[in-house]
């Protein structure tokens, strides 16, 4: 089942916990698999060829502990570990791989609609000591709409780990090329990225701003984008062709923007670290506005 948020300018579907997408990798709570602006779509999915097993990335499907899984290596294999959003999954191999796909013991899931608003909860069961209540409203404004979190720790362990939004990008599902302008708040500097791989160098890195000379037939990835540095969790995509911009801004600062992509999306990825003690409650937003550009 699907829930659809909808205004003049907005249309947002999103996905219920149990419905389509059932992976291991991103979170089931209020999973947005789509938004239009007045008609026009402004996100895509991670494969061009479509995706009838419901296993990929679509829309603003978000995940936590891609690089940090909880508790993974305090356990035995065959053993569970906690994967907010999801429940626990069974330990396989030494080393956690995002795109594995795990034994699932899903969590509890409520789900609550009011006027412009999705609500859902994550209840998960205890685990090796984790246990948390995580929240997702997702409320529908006139051009804009926001992803509120909070995660409490109803556990006895400290939860650490992170959480990005994949961003799967594409205005008028026009391909990536020259119509397209992907900026940051802050300066890009190539030579302190973590990771670069633009094998086409079809890819444009200027001071404050991606661009493509053309469309690239390969994947492309650029890993931390602020060289470590703090700064305001925010990008913005313009596609020159259709005027149409969307920015998402966080409501935390960040040390490590990710960008991935391929010819047929593009991914800006902000990243949250969290750390919540037992008995307590962190909280943060993803604000994305859409409009028309001159």
């Amino acid at each position: 089942m699907e829930h659809i948020l909808k205004n003049n300018n907005l249309e947002i579907c999103i996905d219920f916990p149990l419905k389509n997408y059932q992976f291991s990798r991103f979170d089931w709570t209020g999973k947005i698999a789509a938004v239009k602006f007045k008609g026009i779509p402004v996100s895509t999915q991670e494969k061009i060829s479509g995706d009838k097993e419901n296993i990929y990335g679509k829309g603003f499907y978000n995940e936590f502990g891609i690089e940090m899984p909880i508790g993974f290596d305090d356990i035995k294999e065959g053993e569970y570990f906690p994967k907010i959003g999801i429940g626990s999954l069974k330990k396989e191999g030494k080393n956690y791989a995002f795109s594995k796909n795990y034994e699932i013991l899903p969590a509890n899931f409520k789900v609550t609609t009011e006027k412009n608003k999705l609500i859902v909860e994550c209840e998960s069961k205890s685990m090796n000591g984790y246990s948390y209540v995580l929240r997702k409203e997702t409320e529908l404004l006139e051009s804009s709409f926001i992803i509120r979190y909070s995660l409490r720790n109803t556990g006895v362990k400290t939860i650490t780990t992170n959480e990005y939004c994949h961003n799967f990008l594409a205005i008028n599902k026009e391909l990536m090329g020259s119509d397209y302008i992907l900026k940051f708040p802050f300066d890009l500097n190539a030579e302190l990225f973590d990771a670069a791989l633009n094998p086409e160098g079809k890819v444009l890195v200027e001071k404050e701003k991606i661009t493509f000379n053309s469309t690239p037939e390969e994947q492309f990835f650029y890993g931390n984008l602020t060289g470590n540095k703090m700064v305001d969790a925010s990008w913005e995509l313009i596609n020159t062709k259709s005027k149409i911009g969307i920015r998402e801004t966080g409501s935390f600062k960040t040390n490590k923007v990710n960008l991935w992509g391929w010819k047929h999306v593009i991914s800006p990825e902000l990243f949250f670290d969290l750390s919540v003690e037992p008995g307590k409650t962190i909280e943060w937003s993803r604000a994305y506005a859409v409009y028309e550009v001159e």
